[in-house]
């Protein structure tokens, strides 16, 4: 549920699906240095080499983003049965823009559902969460 705050801030407050919090984040892709401009002589072969060095760091980190999304999607259903048929426990977070800052055990789904209304109802009055998580 999106809701804003009286000071103009977007929260976000739902359940977590997933028992962790996605640990990789890309960056900004600006950053990624290019060889755009780059001739046909040994200087500029000298220097795209040294250029495609700089953007390995970059590929592998994309390579372990989409490793841990796959992950993640494989492990979503049996997440989502284990909560439904054993009965686990959802988490309700608050997260100002898309950075978490408050989350707490929550219940059935029900009650996480009845739980995110009052958080919501909450942050838009301007009694906002303790900030109880890390990043």
């Amino acid at each position: 549920m999106k809701v804003v705050d009286p000071a103009g801030q977007t929260w976000r407050v739902s359940r977590r699906w997933m028992p962790w919090r996605r640990k990789a984040h890309v960056g900004n892709w600006g950053d990624v240095p290019t060889a755009d401009g780059l001739g046909d002589d040994p200087i500029s072969a000298i220097i795209g080499g040294l250029l495609l060095l700089l953007l390995i760091p970059f590929v592998v980190l994309a390579v372990l983003v989409a490793l841990e999304l796959l992950l993640l999607l494989l492990l979503l259903p049996f997440v989502v049965l284990g909560r439904v048929v054993f009965g686990r426990h959802w988490r309700v977070e608050a997260r100002r823009g898309w950075d978490p800052v408050w989350e707490d055990e929550a219940g059935d789904w029900g009650e996480s559902g009845r739980r995110i209304a009052a958080v919501a109802d909450l942050i838009r009055r301007g009694e906002l969460p303790p900030l109880n998580v890390s990043t």
